[in-house]
C-alpha cells in the first residue's frame, strides 16, 4: 500500500531515535553491569530490548507503506559518566521520543493514516512507561540518597 510521504518521513525520524536509543541504552546497560549494578543493568537492558521492538514495528510499517527504512542516520547518543548522568541522558532521550511520537501521531491523523496512528500510539504508551520508570529512579535517589540507591542496584 503506497503511504503518504510525510508519514513515512516521520516514521523514519522515529526510527532514527529508536536506533539511537538502543545504542545509548546498551552502552549504559553494559556500564552498569561492569560496575556490578545488576538490577540497573537488567532494567536498562530490558528497555533497550523494548526499543528494538519499536524499531522493528517502525520498519515493518515503513515497508508496508512502500517506503524505505533509513537505518544509517542516528540522532545524538549521550553516554553518562555515572549513574545519575545515565538517568539524565536516558530521560532526555525518552522525552525526545515522546515529543516526536506525539507530533507523528498528529501528522498521521492529519493525513488520515489511522493504522500508523495506532502503531505510534502503542509505542508512545511504552515510551511514557519508560520515562515514568526513570523519574521513579530520580525520586529514589532524592529520597534515599545516591549511595543507598546504588547499594540497592547491586542486588538482582
Amino acid at each position: 500500500m503506497k503511504g503518504n510521504d510525510k508519514v513515512v518521513d516521520h516514521l523514519n525520524a522515529r526510527l532514527a531515535e529508536e536506533l539511537s536509543a538502543i545504542n545509548q541504552y546498551m552502552v549504559h546497560s553494559e556500564m552498569s553491569e561492569n560496575w556490578k549494578y545488576e538490577q540497573l543493568h537488567k532494567a536498562i537492558e530490558k528497555r533497550a530490548m523494548v526499543e528494538m521492538k519499536h524499531a522493528e514495528k517502525l520498519i515493518e510499517r515503513i515497508l508496508f507503506l512502500e517506503g524505505r527504512p533509513i537505518v544509517n542516520k542516528l540522532t545524538d547518543i549521550n553516554i553518562g559518566a555515572d549513574v545519575p548522568a545515565i538517568h539524565e541522558y536516558d530521560h532526555a532521550a525518552e522525552q525526545t521520543a515522546i515529543n516526536g511520537y506525539n507530533e507523528s501521531i498528529r501528522i498521521a491523523v492529519e493525513e488520515g493514516d489511522n493504522g500508523t496512528r495506532d502503531i505510534l500510539s502503542s509505542i508512545l504508551k511504552e515510551e511514557e512507561e519508560h520515562i515514568d520508570w526513570i523519574e521513579g529512579q530520580f525520586d529514589q535517589i532524592k529520597q534515599m540518597g545516591l549511595e543507598n540507591y546504588l547499594a540497592e542496584q547491586i542486588y538482582t
